[in-house]
C-alpha cells in the first residue's frame, strides 16, 4: 500500500495596517507664497479658513476659489496661531503670537470693532487652555493645531513638517513626508473632519486627503 504525502502549505500572518488617509491627496488648493499655520472648517463645511504667516484667508473647498482675505497684523506680526468661525460662520477670529484676539467680519473682509457682542470669542483663560503663550514670539515657532484626534487615531506634526499618525498604543502607523518643505522649523496644522484629513505646507499648499 502506497502512502501518498501531500505537502501543506503555511501562509505566513502577517499584520496589516490600514491606512489612515489615501494617499496621495485628493484635493489641492494652492496659495500665494506663504506658510500654512492653521486651518479652520466653516460649519457648512463648505469653506476653510487658512491661517499662514501673512494673515488669513478664506476659500471655498469645490471650486478652489479664495473668497475673502484678512490682513491680520497685530504687534508687528502677521502670522495667524489660531483661527475659528463662530457657529453661523458669518465671523472669523484670528488670535496672533500675543495672544491677541482680531474678530473679522466675513461678509465685508473688515475688522468688527464691537468685540464685546462676541461672546463665543475665547477669553484669555481660554486662550491658555489652547497651549498659546500670552508672552509667546513669533520665534517660538508655536501651532495651535500641533495635533488632532479622531477616534483612536491622533494626527501629530512630526520634523520638517510633515504628519504622524499614531494608534491609541502610540505607534506610528503613517506618516506624510513632503519633501517640497524648505523650512526644517514647519509644524504642519492638523484638522480632521468628517471625512478627511487636512495640513499645509510651508510653500503655502493646503491637502486634503480622503479617509478609508
Amino acid at each position: 500500500m502506497r502512502t501518498l504525502l501531500i505537502p501543506v502549505l503555511w501562509a505566513a500572518t502577517l499584520p496589516v495596517t490600514a491606512q489612515v488617509v489615501k494617499e496621495p491627496a485628493a484635493r489641492t488648493l494652492k496659495l500665494a507664497k506663504c506658510e500654512v499655520t492653521c486651518l479652520a472648517l466653516a460649519p457648512k463645511g463648505d469653506r476653510i479658513l487658512v491661517g499662514t504667516d501673512k494673515g488669513a484667508e478664506l476659500w471655498d473647498i469645490e471650486s478652489g476659489k479664495r473668497v475673502q482675505a484678512f490682513p491680520y497684523a497685530e504687534d508687528g506680526s502677521t502670522a495667524v496661531y489660531h483661527a475659528s468661525f463662530n457657529t453661523n460662520g458669518e465671523f472669523v477670529v484670528l488670535i496672533g503670537h500675543s495672544g491677541k484676539r482680531e474678530v473679522w467680519d466675513v461678509k465685508s473682509g473688515k475688522v468688527d470693532k464691537t468685540l464685546q457682542g462676541h461672546t463665543w470669542i475665547p477669553d484669555p483663560r481660554a486662550v491658555k487652555a489652547m497651549g498659546l503663550d500670552m508672552k509667546n514670539s513669533t520665534f517660538d515657532r508655536f501651532y495651535q493645531q500641533l495635533e488632532a484626534r479622531s477616534g483612536d487615531i491622533t494626527a501629530r506634526a512630526a520634523e520638517k513638517g510633515g504628519v504622524e499618525f499614531r494608534d491609541a498604543a502610540g505607534n506610528v502607523v503613517q506618516k506624510l513626508i513632503f519633501p517640497e518643505n524648505k523650512d526644517q522649523h514647519h509644524r504642519a496644522p492638523c484638522l480632521f473632519t468628517d471625512a478627511q484629513f487636512v495640513t499645509g505646507t510651508d510653500d503655502g499648499r493646503v491637502l486634503f486627503y480622503d479617509r478609508p
